[in-house]
């Protein structure tokens, strides 16, 4: 194998470990004022995301950034200049690599998908690294072919130019159920309700990045392995908390006039309001902290909190490097390395295999589908 194994011991053994790289995907962001509009561009110059042909995407892509761009500054602002998420995900990768570390000789590495470093770099490091085997990994615990989808499209492409070989490498598309994401929430969420335990009405809001609802319509399984998520973990939480609780669903960070998936977080918190129960805000789809959760659900939605009179208002953080999700994740790569046939694969589920249904045509899993 190229890239040199590497020999354990004091003296001279055929013993070796596989040489493994580890490739995170996450969404990037821009690391100060000057980098929101070209990041803005590259998002929405996405066609995973603006689903019209080139010309008129690069169009709508350099008008919404342009306009977009200065409230995004303010936004930006509030958190130094710039997105924490890159120095996160390094955080996270860290602590992911020192886990692995006994096992194999990894490296992960970090791909954004719309600012630095992008997949093109990340993937001429992979070559120079010389792994054995690569594992794909999102940091997007439910799929969606505007994530995970829209990630794997561009490392493919950034692969095939640096010639990474492709049969060396198995792709993880989802982990809505993982044992060790689920354990990392609901430990938190349990300490969040010991919290309001005091307060007469409290509810959980589950709140996901929001899609426009044409795109789930075209097959896109990102709502219903949401649900997935919630419904195994509002079972964990109620185990560890030892009672039951009021929780919903939401989706938050609509953009433009299209019809988005509902009930929106925005509309349950003014309902909250109105019943005079108090809110906690789990961030379900976020597994780092950034502009969606330090400003809009830490900044604008409290402030809307309390102009709607919430009489309790709490946000659990993000999973970052907690002990269960890194956990997760460890194990997350040990069963791909594991996965019976190999690399080269079609990507698929921590699970082993497809979750999705049949009707959902944009999963990338071809294995077979449920019923």
């Amino acid at each position: 194998m190229p890239g040199g194994r590497e020999t354990i011991g004091m003296m001279d053994t055929t013993a070796t470990r596989e040489r493994v790289a580890v490739v995170l995907f996450n969404l990037g962001g821009p690391d100060k004022p000057e980098a929101v509009e070209p990041f803005l561009f590259n998002l929405f110059y996405d066609p995973a995301i603006i689903r019209v042909i080139r010309p008129i995407r690069w169009l709508i892509a350099k008008l919404i950034s342009s306009r977009r761009a200065p409230l995004a500054q303010e936004n930006y602002a509030y958190m130094g200049g710039g997105s924490p998420i890159l120095p996160l995900t390094r955080d996270q990768a860290l602590a992911l690599e020192t886990c692995l570390k006994p096992e194999v000789e990894a490296k992960v590495f970090i791909a954004m998908r719309y600012w630095h470093p992008m997949s093109r770099e990340t993937a001429l490091a992979v070559k120079d690294f010389a792994p054995d085997r690569i594992v794909l990994l999102p940091l997007y615990p439910q799929f969606s072919t505007t994530t995970t989808g829209s990630s794997f499209e561009a490392w493919r492409k950034a692969a095939g130019s640096v010639g990474i070989d492709s049969s060396r490498e198995v792709a993880i598309c989802c982990y809505p159920r993982n044992e060790g994401f689920l354990a990392a929430h609901a430990e938190m969420i349990s300490v969040a309700l010991e919290k309001a335990r005091g307060a007469e009405k409290v509810r959980v809001l589950f709140s996901a990045h929001g899609l426009p609802e044409s795109i789930v319509k075209a097959g896109d399984p990102y709502q219903v392995q949401v649900e997935m998520t919630v419904h195994a973990l509002v079972t964990k939480v109620r185990e560890r908390f030892g009672a039951d609780f009021d929780w919903r669903i939401c989706y938050q960070s609509r953009v433009g006039p299209m019809k988005w998936l509902q009930p929106s977080t925005d509309g349950e918190i003014r309902g909250a309001g109105a019943e005079k129960t108090g809110l906690i805000i789990v961030p379900i789809a976020f597994v780092s902290e950034h502009v969606e959760t330090l400003v809009e659900l830490d900044i604008e939605y409290k402030k809307l909190a309390g102009e709607a009179d919430v009489p309790h208002y709490d946000r659990v953080p993000a999973l970052g490097t907690s002990e269960g999700f890194i956990d997760g994740l460890k194990e997350i790569v040990e069963r791909a390395l594991a996965r019976e046939g190999g690399s080269g694969q079609s990507p698929c589920s921590d699970e082993g295999g497809r979750i999705c249904r049949k009707s959902f045509t944009g999963c990338p899993c071809r294995s077979s589908a449920p019923a």
